[in-house]
């Protein structure tokens, strides 16, 4: 409950729920359709995400990361299942009837010959799971079986999201584009700076989480014991970072116009105060990566963390505009996926968004302003 309490006063979830936006409807409508498919009731999770994508069309980005995330619990399922057995078909069969709530006893799709002789590999290769090894081969390897020995059943259990997909890709030949509206103002544009800012912002969100004495000794070791490797990625990680804010850092027009949105002002005030901090900031945004990537891996596999830094890509990439509010959906995946359970740091966490929300409150009710050249009352806003 407290939990659920302190993410309902996120900051840029929680003020437009005041306001005449899609926000809060497309965050309702994702998280009741991962709801959905982590109770394994796919055709309502899918329906769900219909809604999602009727409320905004880039959550069909979601859609394909919750089926992505159900196929790889039953991976795991399934490895944990075919390592206390000798038996493969009993043991695929009851891995499907435990991840995917559904009876295997029609399907007989597979011969018992050909499983029998591919078993005992099988489940070697699978005690190399997400739950028994960190090596991310194994886990590529693991879920690259279970796709296999299950294709027909997997295929049964999440045709309601392939069924949306191809729904999509419909719409978006018709439509000519994913948007509606003004499809000018939100061309596909290569963004790849978001990510940056999306890790910054999202790491100041949870930064009580984040800047404490066990997380700082945690990275300490973590860096000791590897530390060539880990000053390799780093530096990798660095020259990408500084190409992206470089050559892949759009100024939306709408950014540099608009003074009601506070992007306005970190644009220019930060980022574009001197041509440096661009730059500067990178290491920032660097640390900031790594400091969720090191929460993420203590509860979520390497495979898990990889769809979810590709979804969340996938949505923030192509956007040209500077919107915190996009990061609303991929920051609820990932505060519900680290798993701290420090009801200290909550506490402090929903203080932080309290202070805020007040903060962001009195300006747009205190500090209207005029435009010269359109009548009306302006309102800062996130």
């Amino acid at each position: 409950m407290l939990h659920a309490v302190v993410l309902s006063l996120y900051p840029l979830h929680w003020f437009f729920t005041f306001l005449y936006y899609t926000d809060v409807a497309s965050v309702t409508a994702v998280l009741a359709m991962y709801l959905a498919s982590l109770k394994k009731n796919y055709w309502f999770s899918a329906l769900i995400g219909a809604f999602a994508v009727v409320i905004r069309q880039t959550n069909i980005i979601w859609v394909l990361f919750v089926a992505c995330t159900g196929i790889i619990n039953i991976s795991v399922a399934h490895a944990k299942h075919s390592t206390k057995t000798d038996e493969p078909d009993v043991s695929i069969k009851h891995g499907l009837a435990y991840a995917t709530g559904t009876n295997t006893e029609g399907f007989n799709l597979r011969k018992r010959k050909i499983v029998k002789s591919i078993g005992n590999s099988s489940s070697s290769l699978l005690a190399s799971s997400p739950s028994f090894s960190s090596g991310f081969a194994d886990e590529i390897w693991s879920i690259l079986l279970t796709l296999w020995y299950m294709k027909w059943e997997l295929l049964i259990s999440f045709s309601p999201y392939l069924m949306m997909v191809v729904a999509f890709l419909l719409f978006v030949y018709w439509n000519g584009s994913v948007v509606l509206g003004a499809k000018e103002a939100h061309a596909v544009t290569p963004h790849f700076a978001q990510m940056l800012y999306f890790s910054l912002v999202s790491v100041l969100a949870q930064a009580p989480m984040h800047f404490t004495i066990t997380k700082a000794v945690d990275l300490f070791q973590m860096f000791r014991k590897s530390r060539a490797l880990l000053f390799f990625q780093m530096f990798l990680a660095l020259v990408v970072g500084l190409l992206s804010v470089h050559f892949f850092s759009v100024a939306h027009p709408y950014l540099l116009a608009d003074n009601r949105h506070y992007p306005f002002y970190l644009w220019k005030k930060v980022i574009m105060a001197h041509w440096s901090i661009k730059y500067l900031l990178v290491p920032v945004y660097i640390c900031s990566w790594l400091s969720i990537i090191h929460m993420l891996g203590k509860f979520r596999s390497k495979i898990w963390a990889l769809a979810y830094f590709l979804a969340t890509a996938a949505v923030l990439v192509p956007a040209p505009l500077i919107e915190f509010r996009y990061y609303t959906i991929p920051f609820y995946f990932l505060v519900l996926h680290c798993n701290n359970r420090d009801d200290q740091s909550w506490i402090l966490t929903g203080t932080l968004y309290i202070g805020v929300n007040i903060f962001t409150m009195m300006m747009f009710l205190f500090r209207p302003f005029h435009w010269d050249h359109e009548p009306g009352i302006q309102r800062f806003i996130w």
